[in-house]
């Protein structure tokens, strides 16, 4: 069971979601997406909570607004992070999280430090987590099956993307091609009018000449 919630509306249309429990976890760990960001309480046991960005943007594209509805869920849905204030929570691209085999159900680490970021979270604001509960939306999603639909339908378009790239590099190669023997042939033109000059004038009489031919 995965649960979606839905972002204010001032910060756009994004959706957050996290899963049922450790299993759901590791499923959205395996099957995650390039937009996804991963939030969780740090040195804290809370639920895995993601929020998955619009196509082609980054951790420097969450905005404040996004960043305070997701951290105000990550910590209400911690047991112990819930009673406490000033918390942190860390969050970091999808993609930098690592799985090795050693680690238990759920568990995860960083590939890249340098890459996971932290927020602060004073205390837990009602308003904001009522109003997402009250988003709240279970779904039982076939995550592997809409990631590999997602990687199909991405293949597709990068064989497009070199179909059309190679068609316009042919098209280039042609126009060159033509390019390369239109001046070949005006060179040749000027070639035979310079010669065509030069047989006119060796073969002509001077006025001279022709005075004297006609005296």
């Amino acid at each position: 069971m995965v649960f979606y919630f839905k972002a204010r509306p001032e910060a756009g249309d994004f959706t957050i979601f996290m899963g049922l429990d450790k299993f759901e976890n590791e499923e959205l760990i395996k099957y995650g997406f390039p937009e996804d960001i991963w939030f969780h309480v740090d040195k804290m046991s809370s639920a895995h909570v993601y929020v998955r960005l619009h196509k082609g943007q980054t951790l420097d594209d969450l905005s404040e607004a996004l960043l305070e509805d997701c951290a105000q869920l990550v910590k209400a849905n911690s047991i112990q992070g819930n009673k406490v204030n000033n918390v942190d929570v860390v969050y970091t691209p999808w993609s930098n999280l690592k799985k090795t085999a050693s680690m238990d159900v759920g568990q995860v680490g960083f590939h890249n430090s340098k890459m996971v970021r932290t927020v602060r979270v004073e205390k837990r604001i009602n308003e904001i987590v009522n109003r997402l509960n009250k988003t709240k939306v279970e779904r039982k999603p076939d995550l592997k099956g809409e990631r590999e639909a997602v990687g199909a339908a991405e293949r597709a378009e990068r064989k497009q993307q070199l179909r059309e790239k190679k068609r316009r590099e042919e098209l280039e190669r042609l126009e060159k091609e033509k390019q390369t023997e239109l001046r070949s042939y005006k060179g040749l033109m000027v070639a035979e009018n310079m010669t065509s000059n030069k047989q006119i004038a060796s073969g002509s009489k001077s006025l001279q000449e022709l005075e004297e031919d006609f005296m």
